[in-house]
């Protein structure tokens, strides 16, 4: 079952088994107000149980493109395109959110981002390969950043 998030009223629904849902369910509101600010698009998500397909995808770009495997697990996931931009998020366990953004028109302008829950750590499988950049969040607190362009087409 979807689930649309709110901005406003910031909730934990779907990422309660999380050690830091309080800051992941931060990190979902922000990026819900940006994609409504931005494009006037409703985030919504699903159980990852529910959006295998949208989990696959992303993995498999993990895989092929850096050789990373995600160790926590999903519990929420989405894919949607707003303009040229096809995206795609996966919210984990451990508090990681990771996106991709594939623009349909321009192989230059596609990426995999990766963003750090406050009050997690940073998980071995991303933390000798990535620095990360912090930014502050009225939603999330301090959100950590990082990400690399893709080389692929997916």
């Amino acid at each position: 079952m979807s689930y649309t998030v709110d901005f406003d009223t910031v909730s934990t629904v779907g990422l309660e088994s999380s050690p830091v849902a309080a800051a992941l369910a931060g990190l979902r509101a922000n990026e819900a107000r940006y994609f409504r600010n931005k494009y006037d698009h409703v985030f919504t998500v699903e159980p990852a149980s529910e959006a295998t397909t949208v989990v696959a995808w992303v993995h498999r770009i993990l895989s092929e493109e850096r050789e990373i495997v995600i160790s926590s697990r999903p519990l929420e996931a989405t894919a949607f395109q707003v303009d040229n931009i096809r995206m795609a998020y996966v919210f984990y366990e451990s508090g990681l959110s990771v996106n991709v953004m594939y623009t349909v028109d321009d192989p230059k302008k596609r990426a995999v981002g990766f963003k750090l829950s406050d009050g997690m750590e940073i998980p071995e499988e991303l933390a000798s390969r990535f620095k990360f950049a912090r930014q502050r969040s009225k939603l999330a607190g301090t959100i950590r950043g990082s990400y690399f362009v893709l080389k692929n087409e997916y």
